[in-house]
């Protein structure tokens, strides 16, 4: 597992890598939250582009991780770490540029939707299969991508979104051929960024967060009770026991942007 980055004409370009479908585990929500904090204070960074390498941008949490440890340390460690990356986001003093390739799903979701600017390639798709998982979470975040009742659908559904749907709904600013394509326009969107005043950039992301519709860090916590609600009640253990079940079967395969399956993962979001 590997959050890495470099700084270039002050544009901070940060990678997530963790094979094979990016699922992150508890200590690499919490990295992703302090390399984010850090590079937000540092006064040479202008903005930011976060990315990944791999398959897909994120699929969310490592459920083989939660699964394998006793009690509920790993659940909590991943609602904490998601809770504290995706407000790292949000809160970073700079714009964060997200670049998106393949499957964002879950924790990928929570990421890119406290992005400041989102650029996607076509092959990109976006879903929340928590309820499929016997967890909640991200609609906050998913709130912001699409109008509300296609959110509603798309949480009791656990449906996946394309990129191009989302484009039409203007939450992404470019939309790209391929990966490399993403990664790319998401340099050059930073790059133009890094090129205005610091200082009133600076002051245009406060400004912009603190106008904001609702308080995205408490509407999302909010969700993470109903999450604590249903471990308790045993519902959640049983479909994070079938879906380890089922991924170690070799029977989750890829599914497209419609389907209702999680895409390609041994891992879930």
């Amino acid at each position: 597992m590997s959050i890495e980055f470099e700084v270039h004409d002050g544009v901070a370009e940060v990678v997530m890598s963790h094979p094979p479908v990016n699922a992150l585990p508890v200590a690499g929500w919490f990295q992703l939250a302090s390399v984010l904090r850090e590079l937000g204070v540092d006064p040479s960074v202008r903005a930011v582009v976060l990315r990944a390498e791999g398959r897909g941008f994120n699929a969310g949490v490592d459920i083989k991780e939660m699964q394998a440890t006793e009690g509920f340390e790993a659940l909590l460690g991943a609602n904490r770490g998601c809770a504290e990356a995706f407000a790292a986001v949000y809160d970073c003093e700079v714009p964060v540029v997200a670049a998106v390739h393949g499957h964002c799903l879950g924790g990928g979701v929570g990421l890119v939707g406290n992005a400041d600017v989102i650029v996607a390639s076509r092959d990109a798709f976006f879903g929340l299969p928590e309820v499929d998982r016997g967890a909640l979470g991200a609609a906050t975040h998913l709130g912001r991508l699409v109008p509300q009742h296609r959110m509603r659908a798309a949480v009791l559904l656990a449906e996946h979104l394309p990129a191009e749907e989302l484009a039409g709904y203007g939450a992404i600013h470019t939309l790209t051929d391929d990966a490399h394509g993403a990664h790319q326009a998401a340099r050059e969107v930073a790059a133009k960024i890094a090129e205005k005043s610091p200082t009133v950039i600076r002051a245009a992301k406060q400004a912009l967060n603190g106008i904001d519709l609702w308080d995205v860090k408490r509407s999302y916590r909010y969700e993470q009770g109903f999450t604590f609600e249903l471990n308790l009640s045993g519902v959640a253990d049983e479909h994070r026991d079938a879906f380890v079940a089922e991924s170690g079967a070799g029977a989750a395969s890829a599914g497209g942007p419609s389907s209702g399956t999680d895409a390609a993962t041994e891992r879930d979001g």
